[in-house]
């Protein structure tokens, strides 16, 4: 089976669970499940969930038993964008070609939901420690370092050094930082949580680290060549806003050319950590890095 196979696969899987995880009748403001809803099961490829279950599954694991933490993970991405879209933020009417939360619902509800599905992920990652930590000690661990990618020293830690920098030139170091923090921290926190659950090696559990870091920058970075070059209809959303907004990317400091030599050796560092841990059935992971040379969407 190859990606694209495993991908659409996890992702029914992922989304099957969703919807009963949010089945859920509330008597006077039902409108708040409608916009979680709508943003959760919205299309989208679901790769940080399927990331999370296809190194469980590489590593033997039952990945069934994990699968409400994919979802966890899921609903934190979910969350960030409806407030990324928000005119606060990037300010975007359509997401994966439909409607952003705030064009269909205002505002208000939009923020809500953001703020909903975020708390309801942590429900989900407290239950689940309070249901399963007797059976595996790394439970607790693998949720906190989520937690911890997804807050100030990781996901919104980027978010807010992305919006306070607009328009303004930064040291590319900054810009790594930047890209490292709003991107790379989740795609990190659904392997290395993943890889703590399978009991791996300290050592493995950094080169999926190092796998993972590499591989969000190589996402962002490929996110940022998109919105130069990119296919508005293919992309399900706009694209030149970077820098229209004065955004700092990429291409604004090294041009198309040098950020796809940069993507390339990004690409590269992954697949050497890759080969680092000495586990074999990684070629989903190899060929999701592959993916990014050549991503249209």
């Amino acid at each position: 089976m190859d990606r694209i196979e495993r991908l659409k696969k996890d992702a029914a899987v992922i989304e099957d669970r969703i919807k009963k995880l949010l089945d859920i009748h509330l008597k006077y403001s039902g409108i708040i499940i409608d916009a979680m809803k709508y943003s959760s099961l919205s299309g989208g490829k679901r790769l940080r969930p399927s990331l999370f279950l296809e190194l469980l599954r590489a590593c033997n694991v039952y990945e069934e038993k994990y699968l409400d933490i994919a979802c966890a993970i899921e609903f934190i991405h979910t969350y960030s964008l409806i407030h990324d879209d928000l005119p606060a933020m990037d300010n975007d009417d359509y997401r994966r070609g439909t409607l952003t939360s705030h064009k269909k619902f205002g505002e208000n509800i939009a923020i809500l939901a953001g703020d909903a599905l975020l708390n309801f992920a942590y429900e989900i990652l407290l239950r689940f420690i309070c249901e399963n930590n007797g059976e595996n000690q790394n439970v607790a661990r693998a949720c906190l370092y989520i937690a911890n990618n997804s807050g100030i020293y990781g996901m919104i830690g980027g978010q807010v050094s992305d919006v306070t920098t607009e328009k303004k030139d930064i040291e590319t170091e900054q810009l790594v930082y930047i890209h490292e923090h709003k991107t790379a921290k989740l795609i990190e926190a659904s392997i290395v949580s993943a890889a703590m659950l399978s009991n791996l090696s300290e050592q493995q559990i950094k080169h999926f680290e190092n796998y993972a870091r590499n591989l969000g920058l190589a996402f962002q970075i490929s996110d940022d060549i998109l919105d130069v070059v990119g296919d508005t209809k293919k992309l399900g959303k706009s694209i030149g806003k970077d820098v229209a907004e004065g955004k700092n990317t990429f291409p604004k400091y090294y041009g198309i050319n040098k950020s796809i030599d940069i993507l390339l050796q990004h690409i590269k560092e992954c697949k050497d950590a890759l080969k680092a841990t000495n586990i074999p059935n990684l070629d989903f992971f190899e060929q999701t890095a592959d993916y990014l040379s050549q991503r249209n969407s």
